[in-house]
C-alpha cells in the first residue's frame, strides 16, 4: 500500500522524482486527485521512460522542465470531455497514462530551457527534433508552440515518430521511417548544441 507522501518519494532515475510528475493544474483546480490506479506499474513505466529520455536531455542541456507528466485515467478523461489540452484515453498516441495494463507507455510533456531561448529568437524547431531523433530513442514526439514544449513518450518498441503543431505543421517524421533529410544535413542545423551526455541508441 502506497502512501502519496511515499510514492511523491520515489526516485525515477538520476534526476527525477515521481512527485514532479504528479502535479497537475487541472488536477488542483478542479479538485481531482491525480493519483495512480497501479503506482508499481507506473513506477517501473516512468523509471524506463526518465532512465531512457529525460536524463540524457538533463546531462546534455542541463534543466529539463516537466510541464505535464503522469495523468490518472480520472483527471485525463475530464480533461478531454472539458476540452482542456488532454487527449482521449484510447487515442493510440496519449502518452500521460502510465498504468493502463495493455498500453505500455510513459511520457510528459517538457520544455528544454536552454533550447526555449534560442527558438524565442526565432529558431527553428525541427533543429531540436532532429537532434532528438539522432540522439534518444524515443517512441513519440509533439511539438507545441509555447516554449517549444514537446510531449516525449517512451515505448518498448518505439516507432519514432515526430508531429508538430508549429509551422510547418503536421508530421514530420512518420513512424518506423527514415528522416527527408540526410545525417549531414541534420547534423548542420544542431553544431552549436552541447555536446551530447549518453549513449546514443540507433
Amino acid at each position: 500500500m502506497w502512501s502519496l507522501e511515499t510514492l511523491g518519494r520515489v526516485r525515477l532515475s538520476k534526476y527525477f522524482y515521481m512527485r514532479e510528475f504528479l502535479y497537475s493544474e487541472i488536477g488542483n483546480i478542479h479538485r481531482i486527485p491525480n493519483i495512480p490506479t497501479d503506482p508499481d506499474l507506473a513506477i517501473r513505466r516512468g523509471r524506463a521512460f526518465c532512465e531512457e529520455l529525460l536524463d540524457p536531455l538533463e546531462e546534455t542541456f542541463g534543466r529539463v522542465a516537466v510541464r505535464s507528466g503522469y495523468r490518472s485515467p480520472e483527471l485525463n478523461a475530464f480533461g478531454n470531455e472539458n476540452r482542456l489540452n488532454c487527449a482521449r484515453n484510447d487515442y493510440p498516441l496519449e502518452c500521460h497514462i502510465w498504468d493502463f495494463a495493455d498500453v505500455e507507455v510513459a511520457g510528459a510533456s517538457i520544455v528544454i530551457p536552454w533550447f526555449a531561448d534560442q527558438y524565442e529568437q526565432g529558431r527553428d524547431w525541427r533543429d531540436l527534433a532532429y537532434w532528438l531523433y539522432d540522439h534518444v530513442l524515443f517512441a513519440e514526439i509533439w511539438f507545441f508552440p509555447k516554449l517549444c514544449a514537446f510531449n516525449i513518450s517512451w515505448r518498448p518498441d518505439p516507432a519514432r515518430r515526430i508531429d508538430s503543431y508549429i509551422a510547418p505543421k503536421g508530421t514530420l517524421l512518420k513512424a518506423k521511417s527514415s528522416p527527408v533529410e540526410a545525417l549531414d544535413m541534420r547534423q548542420a542545423r544542431y553544431l552549436d548544441f552541447p555536446k551530447f551526455c549518453g549513449l546514443i541508441r540507433a
